[in-house]
């Protein structure tokens, strides 16, 4: 009971529910104004984006889903847990709100995910932001994450011995985080069951062309460029996953989009720099 006091001071928001497949997609609906969707990515959730929730909220309507699976939302363990279906219901839960026209925050999968239903309904994508992410192939991937992909111990790996979600607390910031927000990022998951999603979004990662989400990820990819909408990229130097390599490629990608680097930021660049991010990012939305 006190864990969950202590989230909720933390995270004040009202829980909303979109029923898909007969499972509970939850999300966030926030304020009013211009909409802005933020999209999560592994081992995070709607959580990651309190703070912008909280800054923004007095001028935009501020909507962060957690995909199935994955914070507030049920983690049924049948499930497609699939890039193609995560875009799908990502834009099922726009399709439901009536979301016509959209600014984007985009982190690690959420990238992948928010590009893949941008590219779907061109035009619909006013201006986004990027934080340490990909829309995109690379053969680029940490030694630890590529050793979970192993189909027989890493699923094992990832859900028995919390072997993702924990480390997450430790290696994805250079600042320590608090008790209480590393708390947080691990209340979803706090058992082999609630960690199938984690366990999946690891195995959904394509490396190689016959892997389920390759054709996928490549179609998104192949359609970047078709965007026109404003960038904004905030990306933290320190990061051992998304790293430079990343950074430039978006650069290369969208060499008209404003940009941040942060040398003493990781992954979790909001953490490392939330009052620095919120001010870049909201004046870039309101610009």
């Amino acid at each position: 009971m006190e864990l969950i006091k202590s989230i909720k001071a933390q995270y004040p928001f009202k829980s909303n529910f979109l029923k898909i497949e007969g499972h509970n997609y939850h999300y966030l609906d926030e304020g009013t104004g211009p909409v802005i969707v933020m999209v999560h990515g592994n081992p995070t959730w709607s959580f990651y984006y309190r703070n912008l929730i909280l800054g923004l909220k007095d001028k935009f309507r501020v909507i962060v889903p957690d995909h199935m699976g994955c914070g507030l939302s049920d983690k049924p363990e049948e499930y497609d847990y699939t890039l193609e279906r995560r875009i799908a219901d990502l834009g099922t839960l726009l399709h439901s709100l009536e979301v016509k026209e959209y600014h984007m925050v985009v982190h690690d999968w959420g990238g992948a995910i928010g590009f893949g239903n941008a590219v779907l309904n061109e035009g619909e994508l006013k201006k986004v932001v990027i934080l340490n992410t990909a829309a995109f192939l690379s053969k680029k991937i940490p030694f630890t994450i590529n050793l979970l992909k192993n189909k027989i111990w890493g699923p094992f790996a990832v859900r028995a011995l919390n072997g993702f979600c924990f480390p997450a607390t430790f290696m994805t910031t250079e600042k320590k985080l608090k008790p209480e927000v590393k708390e947080a990022y691990l209340f979803p998951y706090n058992n082999y069951k609630n960690r199938i999603a984690v366990s999946e979004f690891v195995q959904d990662i394509p490396m190689k062309e016959n892997h389920r989400s390759y054709p996928k990820l490549k179609e998104v990819e192949s359609k970047l460029k078709t965007l026109n909408s404003e960038k904004l990229i905030l990306w933290g130097g320190k990061d051992f996953c998304f790293n430079d390599h990343f950074y430039h490629r978006w650069k290369s990608i969208y060499p008209e989009a404003s940009f941040k680097y942060f040398e003493d930021a990781g992954h979790y660049v909001l953490e490392d720099k939330p009052e620095e991010c919120l001010k870049e990012i909201r004046s870039f939305f309101l610009g």
